[in-house]
């Protein structure tokens, strides 16, 4: 698995655990900072690797499905946190 899946797959773990409350919005924008960092780039990617830890409670929740659907990747989540 190259560095780029494996941020992949990481990405979108961190969105299922997050999805149903297990980890806060900041370490999904943490992911998306690593995702970039191993070699994937769009432009959802970018807008929420950009997100502050103030914003990241508030906004994750409208940028991660389009970062994720960008990506190729799949949205999991039982209950989607909210603000």
């Amino acid at each position: 698995m190259t560095s780029t899946e494996a941020a992949a797959l990481a990405l979108q773990d961190h969105a299922a655990l997050w999805g149903v409350g297990e980890i806060s919005a900041g370490e999904v924008v943490n992911a998306a900072c690593d995702a970039l960092v191993a070699g994937l780039d769009t432009p959802g990617l970018r807008i929420l690797a950009a997100c502050t830890r103030a914003e990241a409670d508030y906004d994750v929740h409208d940028l991660l499905p389009p970062a994720l659907d960008e990506l190729g990747l799949t949205f999991h989540s039982g209950v989607a946190s909210s603000p």
